[in-house]
């Protein structure tokens, strides 16, 4: 096999990469199966909940069931992302409709999220062209250099608890209610659609199990699918070892094959999440519907070389903050302390 460093270099040249042109192809027989094994759960589990609730059973057993609806719901929003690569269907029109449907179960205006994502794939590991569709990242020499009041936003920002438990609901329940600066007409009105679908939900709901009920279950799926998703896009990004270049010297494969890792998760947690896992393949080749992206890894050796992401090492993720353009690689605040004490130390 060949090293990765070569790996990179060769790729678009080489077989194997214009090889997983094949997998790009959507199989129609494997996507309706898919909606069918999380749609139907999705809604079985719904109206248990709202029995329960209802019925007065202790509302504990109710946030229980909505753990295992949450992750039903982050499968469906790996439908809707496969979508807006127009990848799920061959069909365009049925992609965009089925990314609208997505859409408003997971508070996610379908026209108006895929430009940042698409700029997400073109910008990965590019330190000149961070901001949009990624999580903030700042260099050390930026933060050392920002104010204050700066540097205490972003220590907020990355703070575990508020990146992963308090921003994903504002950002769902509230932030993709309104368009985003510069944003065209099909991106408006998608925003438009999907507050008017998702008010014409709650009002049926209202009129029907009631408002309490609907937020008793809503509220906490949204919540714990929210920090599933941004915990899987953070670790796909940021994490020991991951790709960072500017943009001179900022490669495409190397961003897509070390800068995106292959999270390795135990079969039922890669069946949740839509195998997004394989994310450095997703980046290599975003046409690559998620039903097809372990048949290609395990088909192709090249893909293979890049390490795996396992479980308990991605838990060392959350204590990366900083970006060192020295020494290549993320660190913590709390190396940025010890090299304050002992300037001659590498950590």
């Amino acid at each position: 096999m060949k090293p990765i460093d070569t790996v990179h270099t060769q790729a678009i040249q080489s077989h194997w990469y214009r090889s997983l042109v094949k997998y790009e192809k959507p199989n129609l027989p494997k996507a309706i199966f898919q909606l069918a094994n999380t749609f139907v759960p999705y809604i079985a589990l719904w109206i248990l909940m709202v029995c329960m609730v209802q019925r007065g059973v202790p509302y504990g057993f109710t946030l229980a069931v909505s753990v295992l609806a949450a992750g039903l719901l982050a499968r469906i929003f790996i439908f809707f992302h496969d979508c807006g690569h127009a990848s799920f269907f061959a069909s365009r029109r049925a992609n965009r409709i089925l990314g609208y449907i997505c859409g408003i179960l997971t508070f996610t205006p379908y026209e108006e999220w895929r430009r940042p994502h698409i700029h997400h794939h073109a910008t990965t590991g590019g330190l000149d062209r961070r901001g949009t569709g990624d999580i903030w990242t700042l260099t050390v020499k930026e933060y050392q250099a920002a104010s204050r009041w700066k540097r205490l936003a972003y220590c907020l920002f990355r703070n575990p608890f508020v990146l992963f438990l308090l921003s994903p609901p504002v950002v769902f329940l509230i932030g993709h209610r309104f368009s985003h600066k510069g944003s065209n007409r099909p991106e408006r009105q998608s925003v438009l659609f999907t507050n008017l679908a998702i008010l014409i939900l709650i009002v049926v709901a209202s009129m029907t199990i009631g408002l309490r009920t609907y937020l008793l279950i809503q509220i906490p799926i949204i919540v714990v699918t929210g920090a599933i998703g941004t915990w899987l896009f953070y670790v796909q990004h940021q994490f020991e070892g991951v790709y960072w270049e500017h943009h001179p010297d900022w490669s495409p494969i190397e961003a897509a094959l070390q800068g995106s890792s292959y999270y390795r998760l135990p079969k039922l947690l890669q069946w949740f999440t839509g195998n997004i896992g394989l994310h450095h393949i997703h980046h290599l080749r975003p046409r690559i519907p998620n039903y097809n992206l372990q048949q290609c890894y395990e088909e192709t050796p090249a893909l293979r070389v890049v390490k795996p992401l396992t479980l308990r090492r991605s838990l060392m993720s959350v204590f990366l903050k900083l970006w060192d353009e020295k020494e290549q690689k993320l660190v913590s605040f709390r190396s940025l302390k010890i090299r304050r004490k002992h300037p001659t130390q590498c950590n």
